[in-house]
């Protein structure tokens, strides 16, 4: 059957064919199989994903069929998500390299970088910026490559995941402006104040992790996970992000479908639940005043957490 394959829409549409067939789940980075078998086969021959639509006629070299056919068994048999297999992926406009030391890159905090965070750096001079829990280094770096007067540091827990974001911040030539550096939170970022801290923490809860799609258990456990209601790793960053925010700094994080826990549990704290173009996603924004101001009750439940 393989054997009348011959140009790069025919692999395409016969790893689309074969990834809808095979029911599996499109959650890193994209979200329908067309979109997963045009990434994996044009990184496999190292083309850009905004390639002309002429080069589709393209055909393939024996090695070349032989190494795309392979990556999508893979892919099929192994539930691996297209990025490790192919070491690279896209995050707002920018390829990054991917591989199992952390989370394939994802967030709708893509779409506030491209959009310059507008409406809420409209007035907002940011020069410093933190990307707590890097992972990969993505948000901290496209950051700093959207907007080339901020010096941005990133930071995490996880010396892989670091050694993957200090790769990525040499492949994107922003040595000079990012700098990485290994973080419990904020623990090892004793004296730093920031304009701006943004972050995508683990915040899927325990039972949640547990139903995950197979394509989920390739990622490091450490980047998902954070307690019963997804909610351990926010609280400390809540209760201690005011201490490295500049007077007029802003907090935004993204705690995805813990957001109504979120919510529920703090309603005296104004979060602004940002919307993007597809809706509500689990993105709060939050101004170091109010931190201040509300630190009673963010204290009280980040510690009621540390008791547990």
């Amino acid at each position: 059957m393989t054997a009348e394959l011959a140009s790069i829409i025919d692999f395409i549409r016969y790893g689309a064919s074969r990834f809808a067939a095979a029911g599996l789940t499109f959650g890193h980075s994209h979200d329908n199989p067309i979109d997963e078998a045009t990434h994996l086969v044009l990184a496999s021959l190292h083309l850009p994903p905004d390639i002309p639509p002429a080069y589709g006629a393209g055909r393939l070299t024996a090695a070349e069929r032989e190494n795309v056919l392979a990556l999508i068994e893979r892919r099929v048999t192994e539930r691996l998500p297209v990025a490790y297999l192919v070491g690279e992926t896209w995050f707002a406009g920018l390829k990054f390299k991917s591989d199992r030391r952390a989370l394939v890159p994802r967030s709708p905090i893509a779409e506030l970088i491209e959009s310059g965070f507008a409406p809420w750096l409209d007035e907002r001079r940011v020069a410093r910026a933190l990307d707590l829990c890097t992972g990969s280094g993505c948000i901290g770096i496209a950051m700093a490559e959207y907007n080339p007067d901020w010096q941005v540091d990133i930071a995490d827990i996880s010396d892989e995941a670091l050694s993957l974001a200090r790769e990525n911040i040499a492949f994107q030539h922003l040595e000079g402006r990012v700098r990485a550096i290994r973080s419990d939170l904020f623990d090892g970022l004793a004296g730093h104040r920031y304009d701006l801290i943004v972050s995508n923490p683990p915040y899927v809860t325990e039972d949640e992790y547990a139903a995950l799609p197979g394509e989920y258990g390739h990622e490091p456990k450490l980047g998902l996970t954070s307690g019963q209601d997804g909610l351990d790793i926010c609280l400390r960053m809540l209760d201690e992000a005011a201490g490295h925010l500049a007077d007029d700094g802003l907090l935004i994080v993204e705690v995805g479908e813990s957001e109504h826990a979120l919510a529920a549990l703090l309603p005296e704290v104004p979060f602004v639940w940002i919307e993007f173009k597809v809706g509500a996603m689990g993105v709060f924004a939050l101004e170091r005043r109010d931190l201040v101001e509300h630190a009673a009750p963010i204290h009280a439940a980040a510690a009621a957490r540390r008791r547990a």
